[in-house]
């Protein structure tokens, strides 16, 4: 097996942030999960849901929030990838073909974005990719990006997110940022976002 063979078939770890505020948040939840399996992904680890106060626009219902761990899935290594020598290249291509199947979850279950940081019925961010760092720069703690892709790995504003962080380092409470080098822990510690951020349901433990 060559080197480039190896590296397109491993598996990478994906975190993805879940959120719903419109109708049956939880059910939301789920069923975005059950189309994220859909698509070839395997959940290994979920986050117990928080209900969250809303950040950046108030005037709405508090949301439903959960972020779960999952893997690259083949599909997109062996069809919509192309052969780069270049694995960041690989890894943006990835990147850009998983949001895209993301953004169209959202759209078929009925997410309409009239306002910024408003209302939804499911919102599904792409936390981090393993290691990788796409389109970000290297100056100014990562708050600046190049390229015109659409896809910013690690996501730009999730290290500023109380409803991002606490679901997070449940699950994976030793994840290091790419871009800013610390630990969840540290990134939750120094966090200045004080909106409210409670369990609403533990999450399942596995029986033993």
């Amino acid at each position: 097996m060559t080197n480039a063979t190896r590296s397109e078939g491993e598996k990478i770890a994906i975190y993805l942030g879940l959120g719903s505020n419109i109708g049956d948040r939880e059910g939301n939840l789920r069923r975005a999960i059950e189309r994220i399996k859909a698509l070839g992904l395997e959940i290994s680890k979920q986050s117990s849901v928080y209900e969250t106060q809303p950040v950046g626009y108030s005037d709405q219902p508090w949301f439903l929030n959960q972020v779960i761990e999952t893997s690259m899935f083949a599909a997109l290594t062996s069809t919509q990838v192309p052969v780069l020598g270049d694995p960041q290249a690989i890894a943006a291509v990835k990147a850009e073909a998983l949001l895209s199947e993301l953004l169209r979850i959202e759209q078929t279950m009925g997410r309409e974005r009239k306002i910024a940081d408003g209302p939804r019925i499911i919102d599904i961010d792409l936390l981090l990719l393993g290691e990788k760092i796409i389109a970000h720069s290297k100056d100014n703690e990562g708050s600046r990006y190049i390229d015109r892709t659409e896809v910013f790995v690690p996501h730009p504003r999730m290290h500023l997110r109380r409803f991002v962080l606490e679901p997070m380092c449940e699950i994976a409470p030793d994840f290091v940022h790419p871009v800013l080098k610390k630990t969840g822990r540290e990134l939750l510690a120094s966090l200045e976002d004080n909106s409210r951020v409670r369990i609403s349901k533990p999450r399942s433990r596995p029986h033993r």
